[in-house]
């Protein structure tokens, strides 16, 4: 365990430079002494680390050193094929380089440990778009990628449900979310997020840029879609869901499943909810679909919408076709 976490160590030194002990002790859920005789195991063992002191300090490797240890087990190489399955690196046109790699690092497994990583081709496969969808071609893709790779700022004609508008960003870094894919870029000082296949014309500009300190696509990302959500949340209703609705209940929504999975079910297999909604247009449009499966206890103004169209389809199906 020890020497998993001493090689461990090592390689987030080499990865990250500068990193304190307290920052060590918490990644690998040890204490901070434990930290300092990994450290000093490191250094009796001719590995040149050193420690700084003071605000800023940490262990840091001497400049220019590189642990020649490359070695994986059977599971850490299963593990980082894995990650390389299905088709966006084709779609971010690194598909080459990544198969280039992947043979690599098969020819550097040891005997015996080859075998296990080359079945996760063969049993896993990711498929990102969404049932009864089909992933959204990304055309721009490629030159949008070389873009936030080298920092280079970029001029678009970009389609939204507001119209057409030109900007010039500093692209961040790219989603794939759903089957989709997303820039996440700085235009002037604000962050914004743009549809890949919104984009209509796009220009790389001689400019680059730099990267606003600590930006983090993953935790931005995370926070900008939490944000998204709750701004849709424009109110709630209280609902009765029988027990045949509930196979199909995730259409309605993460927020609005989870609160109806976790209400208890009374005798005969019914929930009571109260989930949140973005308008009553809008959920009255989600309802329709469960029939009578679902019965809305409130807002009025939401059962008199149901009421509504539920008539206008009465009489559009009463009539003969046309």
């Amino acid at each position: 365990m020890r020497a998993s976490r001493l090689l461990s160590i090592l390689i987030t030194l080499q990865t990250h430079g500068r990193v304190t002990a307290a920052a060590l002790a918490e990644r690998f859920e040890v204490s901070q002494r434990t930290i300092y005789r990994d450290v000093d195991a490191l250094s009796a063992a001719g590995v040149p680390v050193y420690a700084d002191r003071g605000p800023g300090g940490g262990f840091a490797l001497l400049d220019g050193y590189r642990t020649r240890l490359t070695g994986l087990t059977a599971a850490e190489a299963e593990a980082v094929l894995l990650m390389g399955l299905g088709g966006p690196m084709e779609e971010l046109g690194i598909g080459e380089a990544a198969s280039a790699a992947r043979l690599k690092l098969l020819a550097a497994l040891p005997p015996g440990a080859g075998d296990a990583a080359l079945r996760v081709a063969d049993r896993f496969h990711l498929d990102p778009a969404d049932w009864y969808r089909r992933p959204m071609p990304a055309e721009r893709l490629g030159e949008v990628a070389s873009a936030v790779w080298a920092q280079r700022r970029i001029a678009i004609r970009y389609e939204s449900w507001a119209g057409e508008r030109r900007r010039t960003l500093d692209p961040l870094g790219l989603v794939l979310k759903g089957g989709r894919w997303y820039l996440v870029a700085r235009a002037g000082e604000a962050l914004r997020t743009y549809r890949l296949a919104g984009i209509r014309d796009f220009e790389l500009l001689d400019e680059t840029f730099d990267r606003p300190a600590g930006f983090d696509i993953a935790a931005h990302w995370t926070a900008e879609v939490a944000r998204f959500e709750r701004s849709l949340q424009q109110g709630t209703a209280d609902l009765i869901v029988h027990p045949e609705a509930m196979s199909t209940i995730d259409r309605l929504g993460a927020d609005a499943a989870e609160a109806i999975h976790a209400a208890t079910p009374d005798d005969r297999g019914r929930r009571r909810a109260t989930i949140p909604i973005e308008s009553i247009a809008h959920a009255a449009g989600l309802l329709l679909g469960f029939r009578d499966r679902i019965e809305v206890l409130a807002p009025d103004e939401l059962r008199a919408e149901l009421r509504a169209s539920a008539a206008r389809i009465a009489t559009l199906y009463s009539q003969s076709g046309t």
